[in-house]
């Protein structure tokens, strides 16, 4: 019987392990999720990274807004048909899967990064799950379908009980790393401003 407490401690790791299964159920039981995020993106020809922040929502049943505050006000919206985005108060763009199929396809891959989503990840990416201890993880992407093998190495990302952080590796040596902080699960339901952005134009 000594020897019980010594193999619990040696199970306990495996028996708590995260799998990417249990993350797209934690994610899923999250319907809406508001945070803030800091974009660094380094470009090798330029000298100084390029930074930006705002904020981030993204709701299950509706899609993701993000709202930039910083260097300049860009708001981007993406549903399940389209994408608008907004640049310091100009008129909007939109773009769907009729007019730029591949521009879709990528903002559409963006929600399934958000939401763990294992089907549409599986179709797109080979995939390299870890379990880091404690509830945090890590998930590399490495794309195996066109257009995306020829934009990025990898992505990468990593978090806990949320999404943490995503680095975009891209074909020309180009990083962008996001990172996410402040999430927040309440209001529940979306305010009558996000409502309206969401039904905007």
């Amino acid at each position: 019987m000594k020897y019980w407490p010594l193999l619990a401690l040696l199970l306990s790791p495996f028996v708590n392990a995260i799998t990417l299964d249990e993350l797209q159920q934690r994610f899923t039981g999250q319907p809406l999720i508001r945070a803030h995020f800091t974009q660094t993106r380094t470009i090798k020809d330029l000298p100084q990274p390029l930074r930006s922040q705002g904020d981030m929502l993204i709701a299950r049943d509706k899609g993701l807004l993000w709202d930039q505050k910083a260097p300049f006000p860009m708001m981007l919206m993406l549903d399940d048909s389209r994408m608008v985005q907004i640049i310091n108060g100009q008129p909007p763009q939109v773009i769907t899967a009729q007019n730029n199929p591949q521009m879709f396809q990528f903002n559409h891959l963006l929600r399934a990064l958000f939401q763990a989503d294992r089907a549409v990840l599986e179709q797109n990416f080979r995939i390299d799950f870890h379990d880091q201890g404690e509830g945090r993880w890590t998930l590399k992407l490495t794309p195996v379908t066109t257009p995306l093998d020829k934009i990025f190495r990898s992505i990468d990302l990593a978090g806990q009980h949320y999404l943490e952080s995503i680095r975009l590796n891209d074909k020309q040596g180009d990083l962008t790393d996001i990172a996410f902080s402040g999430h927040q699960l309440t209001p529940a339901t979306l305010t009558d401003d996000e409502q309206q952005r969401f039904a905007a134009h």
